[in-house]
């Protein structure tokens, strides 16, 4: 029987394999980055901020008063709707579809390479964020399973992967990032019809995917740019040094000139 842990495991085998094809188209692309340097500036963290200051008060308040943690939180506890895992697998969706998108020849803002680490860059960044405050906070999930609702990780990666998605394609079309968002926004509806999340730990959750995506794409140019400066100098080392081989019908030898 196929359980959706293995499903899940295919899924993030397949997808680098899939795309292996795709490395080699775009070996033509030097340098993806060196065009555009993304700039965090104070409006691209309004949303992500907002949400996650929503999230906090959502959180923090809902003992004391009835806001939409208790009002929604305990219409699905009290209805008890029928569940569906799907959420377990639309989390990932926004991410693949950038290698999905790329294999069918519908071409990003990077190549395989830099989207790859960007997209490892802002899934360390979310994974981080999102358990450390799971284990620290200890909120109780709706269902009572266990103490660890805040925030909900299943909404971070599939806001991470929307906003990695729309990153990649706003040159394209918008409606690839409103889609992305949609299918995000939906996963997240979706923890909380399942009785796993509260409100609040859904929008802290979408909050902190956002701002991680945001970050990796700002984080990964100045870091590529500082290895390719220490591989440069390394490469200058040996470049700095020139071997001439000699032999004057006697002799033979080896000559080395130090350029400065």
């Amino acid at each position: 029987m196929i359980t959706t842990k293995k499903v899940l495991v295919l899924i993030a085998l397949s997808f680098p394999l899939l795309s292996y094809a795709d490395n080699f188209r775009d070996r033509d692309k030097s340098d993806s980055l060196q065009a555009i340097v993304p700039k965090i500036s104070a409006k691209s963290l309004i949303v992500p901020g907002s949400l996650m200051l929503y999230g906090t008060i959502e959180t923090l308040l809902a003992p004391k008063y009835k806001m939409l943690n208790y009002a929604i939180g305990h219409e699905v506890i009290n209805h008890r709707p029928p569940k569906f895992t799907i959420d377990d697998l639309t989390q990932y969706l926004p991410a693949a579809s950038v290698y999905v998108l790329n294999i069918s020849g519908v071409k990003g803002k990077n190549n395989f390479k830099d989207r790859t680490i960007i997209l490892g860059i802002a899934s360390l960044l979310t994974a981080a964020s999102v358990n450390s405050l799971k284990y620290t906070t200890k909120v109780e999930r709706p269902d009572k399973s266990a103490f660890n609702s805040f925030p909900s990780g299943h909404t971070a990666v599939a806001f991470m992967g929307a906003e990695f998605l729309r990153q990649e394609y706003q040159g394209v079309s918008p409606w690839i990032g409103i889609g992305g968002y949609i299918v995000a926004a939906s996963t997240g509806v979706l923890r909380i019809y399942n009785n796993k999340h509260w409100v609040g730990d859904i929008a802290f959750g979408a909050g902190v995917g956002i701002l991680s995506a945001k970050l990796a794409y700002w984080l990964y140019p100045t870091i590529k740019n500082r290895l390719s400066d220490r591989k440069r100098r390394n490469n200058n080392r040996f470049d700095s040094f020139v071997f001439l081989p000699y032999y004057n019908g006697q002799q033979g030898g080896l000559s080395i000139l130090k350029q400065f």
